[in-house]
């Protein structure tokens, strides 16, 4: 199995740093996993639609150069559908079988995904309707994955 994960901007907090890194050992024995990682754009805090959108997109055009054509992808997006820890095991079950044993994880910048980046991923997914710290978001999705790992190979996890 191998697991991608394209994302934007750097983590910055060490706290997160050793979370992430934690996970990803934690997962060595079930796949392998490669994080990409894209630089944000600056946007001012008083930036208008427009400025944003355009940052979007030149994030999105950066995480497009890096997807081959025949990987499968899945967005994450907040206005996707969310899955309890359970259903998210088979949803991603299925998706190395659709996959072809491998699978890759876009995370957008603070703003989001580009148009075009959503029309590229095959499916996108919802972590949680729930706002959190962009960086944490990392972290979250490589901690769901090893649960999933744990709970399709009925491994005792903690709930």
């Amino acid at each position: 199995m191998r697991i991608r994960i394209l994302t934007v901007g750097k983590i910055k907090e060490a706290y997160l740093k050793e979370g992430i890194a934690e996970y990803v050992k934690r997962l060595k024995p079930y796949a392998s996993i490669e994080i990409i990682e894209v630089a944000d754009e600056a946007v001012s805090e008083k930036a208008s639609n427009q400025e944003i959108e355009i940052a979007k997109q030149k994030e999105g055009e950066k995480l497009l150069k890096i997807i081959k054509d025949n990987e499968f992808v899945i967005s994450l997006d907040l206005n996707q559908r969310q899955y309890t820890s359970p259903e998210f095991a088979q949803y991603l079950s299925k998706a190395f079988q659709d996959g072809g044993a491998s699978v890759t994880f876009v995370i957008g910048g603070s703003y989001g995904l580009s148009g075009e980046l959503k029309k590229r991923a095959n499916q996108a997914i919802s972590l949680s309707n729930m706002t959190f710290l962009h960086q944490m978001t990392r972290l979250i999705l490589l901690e769901q994955i090893y649960r999933a790992f744990k709970i399709n190979r009925n491994e005792v996890y903690h709930k």
